[in-house]
């Protein structure tokens, strides 16, 4: 795991502490995998993804806590 990636998981799990409470923490793998998926799909940018791409952005960005 690079450093900056690394960062982001450790915000992860800072922000889960307080808001996620009720939902399992992602191990470091899981994490990693959701994080290189969001971020694709982040950059595909808004206009780009389709409905079910959209659904997805949607859906991980709740599970990293970055809705």
């Amino acid at each position: 795991m690079d450093a900056e990636t690394h960062k982001r998981f450790l915000d992860y799990r800072e922000r889960h502490t307080y808001f996620g409470k009720s939902v399992p923490l992602l191990s470091m793998a899981e994490f990693e995998t959701a994080d290189r998926e969001q971020r694709a799909l982040a950059a595909k940018g808004e206009e780009a993804r389709d409905d079910e791409e959209e659904a997805r952005f949607s859906e991980l960005s709740r599970v990293l806590f970055r809705d």
